[in-house]
């Protein structure tokens, strides 16, 4: 048991609070429930799934009185905890009105001197000790008698108080700062295409070509630019394509890079051709849902497997930036499949491609690179900031339940005064639980 702060205790949850499982009524009898709104709110872990808020009213469904007599759910109190025991172990949130849950419960409906919001806390600050706790081989799942045995720390009830208050407004304040830290990434990923748009519509180099005295463009492809093709703009070299079994590929663990549709898959030991190289995946969803690049460079010596075309030409500039072209246009004209996307090489061979002179596709490039570089250098700051913020709530909720988090009140009832009238509760109930041996006992 963990060592409890000072005028705090520490116990076992059970001592503290009813552990509630729940139960599901016949999926197939629709009687059993009813619409959001028009039974008795019930939850599943599905629920729970990517829900932010700390009060929860209802799931997606409702039982009727039919189905709650059919399982073995039980309705449970306004300020219950509720703490999914399987699939996954660990979410956590408090009811605001009463509910069931379904057997992916092991809720907590506690003493009437311990704050909900604390206990909510609390349970998030343990989810690894629940996590550990819990045992199976298809799925983890914590056991109502596991669930007892989870510790538990009882501060003096103004401090829980004091504690929940000062979470409620800080932690707010790391989810607003992380939700804003998570609207950057597709602004980067905007930001990026709009350049791989203006690079090759001419846009990026228009001042370029005024300062050589070329004519810009008024619609259309800038003067001097080609309307071409991926045929006609690189060499087709998939004949250097060699596939590899999964069996070979582990054997093979080398220093070479294995590229397929995706980019770098392995290092193996070994390769099919050295060089400079424009790689463009065959197949695959990323094909339309394009959540990465699907056109990137390659050199050196390399392995290609089936899953990539392979280019080649004599100007790595002209190589990049058909690649920028490949990223920056849909291909879904030129995909065939749904279920399995591919890209032949006959369709690809169509892609039309607007081709900029020599030295255009030179500045083009350098121009890419830098603002590529610049928007590499944001993201970099942007991960290293998420990262800051992930680990500010674990370390919030450590010092919390560390007892540094509040200043603490030595005109508070000690917490020893709560322990007194819990025990005292407990043995007034005594007799009722050896009368009911087997029997849950309640606060």
């Amino acid at each position: 048991m963990k060592a409890a702060p000072h005028g705090w205790f520490a116990t076992a949850i059970s001592e503290v609070a009813q552990v509630i499982g729940g139960g599901t009524p016949p999926s197939k009898d629709e009687a059993c429930f009813a619409s959001p709104g028009q039974g008795i709110p019930w939850l599943t872990p599905a629920d729970l799934s990517g829900y932010k808020r700390q009060v929860i009213a209802r799931g997606s469904r409702d039982l009727t009185p039919a189905g709650l007599a059919a399982c073995s759910a039980k309705v449970m109190p306004a300020g219950a905890v509720l703490f999914s025991s399987r699939a996954p172990v660990g979410y956590v949130a408090i009811a605001s009105n009463p509910v069931a849950t379904n057997q992916g419960f092991k809720s907590f409906v506690f003493a009437q001197d311990i704050d909900s919001r604390f206990a909510y806390y609390q349970l998030k600050h343990i989810k690894p000790i629940a996590e550990a706790l819990a045992t199976g081989t298809t799925f983890k799942e914590l056991s109502g008698s596991a669930a007892e045995k989870l510790p538990f720390l009882v501060a003096p009830a103004a401090e829980q108080k004091r504690i929940a208050d000062k979470l409620d407004t800080v932690l707010t304040r790391v989810d607003a700062v992380s939700a804003r830290l998570a609207r950057v990434a597709p602004l980067l990923k905007r930001f990026r295409q709009s350049v791989l748009a203006a690079a090759t519509s001419g846009r990026l180099t228009d001042d370029w070509r005024k300062n050589l005295g070329r004519l810009s463009a008024t619609e259309g492809l800038p003067p001097q630019w080609q309307a071409a093709s991926i045929a006609t703009a690189a060499i087709n070299q998939d004949n250097l394509r060699r596939p590899i079994s999964e069996v070979e590929r582990r054997e093979r663990q080398g220093t070479f890079n294995y590229y397929g549709a995706s980019g770098v898959i392995d290092t193996i030991d070994g390769f099919t051709h050295e060089g400079d190289f424009l790689l463009i995946g065959e197949d695959g969803a990323n094909l339309l849902t394009r959540s990465k690049p699907i056109a990137f460079r390659a050199s050196g010596r390399i392995w290609v497997n089936n899953h990539a075309h392979v280019l080649t030409h004599p100007s790595i500039a002209r190589l990049t930036y058909l690649s920028f072209a490949i990223n920056a246009i849909d291909l879904s004209p030129w995909v065939t499949g749904s279920a399995q996307p591919k890209l032949t090489r006959k369709a690809m061979d169509l892609i039309p491609v607007p081709l900029p002179p020599e030295d255009e596709q030179t500045e083009i490039v350098r121009r890419v690179d830098i603002l590529f570089a610049f928007a590499d250098r944001l993201e970099a700051r942007l991960k290293a900031a998420q990262a800051a913020a992930g680990r500010l709530t674990p370390a919030l909720l450590a010092k919390a339940f560390r007892g540094e988090l509040v200043p603490q009140d030595p005109d508070d009832e000690p917490a020893s005064e709560l322990l007194r009238r819990l025990q005292a509760a407990s043995d007034q109930r005594a007799p009722a639980r050896a009368a009911g041996r087997g029997r849950k006992r309640s606060i």
